[in-house]
C-alpha cells in the first residue's frame, strides 16, 4: 500500500478529507471511482514544517511501532500468502496509511478535532475461485474513530485492526472484513526487522529530506482463518510487513514504481523496487534488500538487480496495461527467478487505481531450482498517459 505504498498514497488521503469534511459518504455505495494519479499527490503538496529524513536513526521499540505525527505520511503494510487445510491458495494485503494536515496539533475543543486522517485498504485474493475482493475505508482520527497506539500495540481504522496480542507488537493479531469476506491471523516475526536503504533511510530523490524511515520485517509466520465464498477456511503461510514515514515527494520525471517482495523456500527473502522515469532509463535511487535465512542482509544497489518484463495484462474497467510477470536477476547471487501473479487481475479499484498482488516465484539459486511466494505493487499505469499529457490515463494504446 507501500514508495511503497512504499512512499504512498498522500492524494488519497487528501481525497478522504474532502470525503470527511463535505460530507461525501455516498460515494462508495454508488459505485464511484476517481481516477487520481498517486504520482502527482508526491510529487507536491506543502511540506513546511513537516520532520524531515535526513540523516539514518537508531530505532527504539516499542515507540517506532506507533504512529510519527510529525511527519506528513506513515504506514503499516501487510501482504501474505496462505494455504488452506484443504490446500486452496489465497493473498491478502492490508494497509493502513495515516497523514498529517498539519505540521501543528490543533486544540482539542472536543474530542472531534484531529489534523490526522486515515485510509485503510484490504484485498483478499482467492486463487483457486481467480476472485479479488477489494475495500478502502476512510476516518478522522478523532473519537476513536481511527489511529495508533505504541504500547499497546494497536492501529485501526473502525473494525480493521492490527494490534499486538501480548505486551510487545509481536504476536499480532490482524482482523478485517469486506463484503462478507473476512480475516482472523495471528503473525510472529521470524527475523529481525531490516533498515531499507542507507540503515532505515531510503531515499526518494536526490533533495535533503527527501526520503523515508523505511523498516521491513520480511518473514512472518502467520495462521489464522479467512471465510469467503460462504466458507471458513483454517490457513497458514508467510507474510511481510513494511513500515514507513516521511515527507517526501517523487520528482516530475517519475511516473511511478514497481515493487517486489519474495520470499524463497531457501530461507530468503528479496526486495526491490524501480521507480519509473518518463524518459525509460533506469533510476540510480532504485534499491532493494537480501534478508538470508538467519537475518543477516545486504542492501542492493540499481545496478545489482535486472528486471525484464515477460507478458501484459489489460484492465477491464478501460484497457489499462500492467507488467504481468517479471524475471529478476541478482547476478551477483547468482539468483534468476521468474514471478507470476497468481492472478492476473489483482487490481486495486479503489481512490486511484494501482495493482497490488500475490505472486509465485520460480527460479534458480546457484544453478540449484528455488521456488517461493510473494507481492508485487505496480503504481502509474491505469494513469500513466494522464501523466504523460495523454489521453485522460487510458493506457489501451501503449507499446510496453
Amino acid at each position: 500500500m507501500r514508495i511503497v505504498l512504499p512512499l504512498m498514497l498522500v492524494l488519497a488521503l487528501l481525497v478522504a478529507g474532502v470525503v470527511l469534511l463535505l460530507g461525501w459518504g455516498d460515494r462508495e455505495e454508488e459505485g464511484v471511482r476517481a481516477s487520481l494519479s498517486a504520482v502527482a499527490a508526491i510529487a507536491g503538496g506543502d511540506t513546511v514544517g513537516f520532520a524531515r529524513a535526513v540523516e539514518p536513526r537508531p530505532f527504539v521499540f516499542p515507540e517506532d511501532h506507533g504512529p510519527h505525527p510529525d511527519y506528513r505520511t506513515e504506514w503499516w503494510y501487510l501482504t501474505g500468502n496462505l494455504e488452506s487445510d484443504r490446500g486452496d491458495p489465497f493473498g491478502f494485503q492490508l494497509t493502513f496509511f495515516r497523514n498529517s494536515l498539519s505540521p501543528a496539533p490543533v486544540g482539542r475543543a472536543s474530542e472531534w478535532d484531529t489534523n490526522q486522517l486515515w485510509m485503510a485498504h484490504f484485498a483478499l485474493t482467492d486463487v483457486a475461485r481467480e476472485a479479488h475482493v477489494v475495500g478502502e475505508r476512510f476516518a478522522r482520527g478523532a473519537a476513536g474513530m481511527a489511529g495508533g497506539t505504541a504500547a499497546p500495540f494497536r492501529i485501526w481504522l473502525g473494525d480493521w485492526e492490527l494490534r499486538g496480542v501480548e505486551d510487545d507488537a509481536f504476536p499480532m493479531q490482524l482482523s478485517a472484513e469486506q463484503d462478507g469476506t473476512r480475516v482472523e491471523l495471528r503473525l510472529e516475526s521470524l527475523k529481525p526487522p531490516v533498515g531499507q536503504g542507507d540503515r532505515g533511510l531510503s531515499q526518494k530523490g536526490p533533495e535533503p529530506g527527501n526520503a523515508s524511515y523505511y523498516l521491513s520485517w520480511t518473514r512472518l509466520q502467520v495462521e489464522g482463518t479467512v471465510e469467503t465464498g460462504g466458507r471458513t477456511h483454517a490457513v497458514q503461510g508467510t507474510g511481510w510487513m513494511d513500515r514507513e514515514w516521511s515527507t517526501s515527494a517523487l520528482s516530475e520525471e517519475h511516473v511511478g514504481w514497481d515493487w517486489f517482495s519474495l520470499q524463497l523456500e531457501d530461507g530468503r527473502d528479496l526486495m526491490f523496487f524501480e521507480l519509473r522515469r518518463r524518459d525509460g532509463t533506469s533510476d540510480p535511487l532504485n534499491h532493494g534488500i537480501l534478508v538470508e535465512e538467519g537475518g543477516a542482509s545486504r542492501t542492493l544497489t540499481a545496478t545489482e538487480v535486472e528486471v525484464e518484463v515477460l507478458d501484459w495484462w489489460s484492465s477491464p474497467l478501460d484497457g489499462a496495461r500492467y507488467p504481468s510477470g517479471w524475471r529478476l536477476r541478482v547476478p551477483g547471487e547468482a539468483l534468476e527467478l521468474e514471478v507470476l501473479p497468481r492472478v492476473r487481475d489483482q487490481e486495486m479499484n479503489v481512490s486511484f487505481r494501482y495493482w497490488e498482488g500475490a505472486v509465485t516465484v520460480l527460479g534458480t539459486a546457484a544453478g540449484r531450482p528455488v521456488e517461493g511466494v510473494g507481492y508485487v505493487e505496480l503504481t502509474g499505469y491505469g494513469e500513466e498517459e494522464g501523466v504523460r499529457g495523454g489521453e485522460g490515463g487510458r493506457g489501451g494504446d501503449r507499446t510496453p
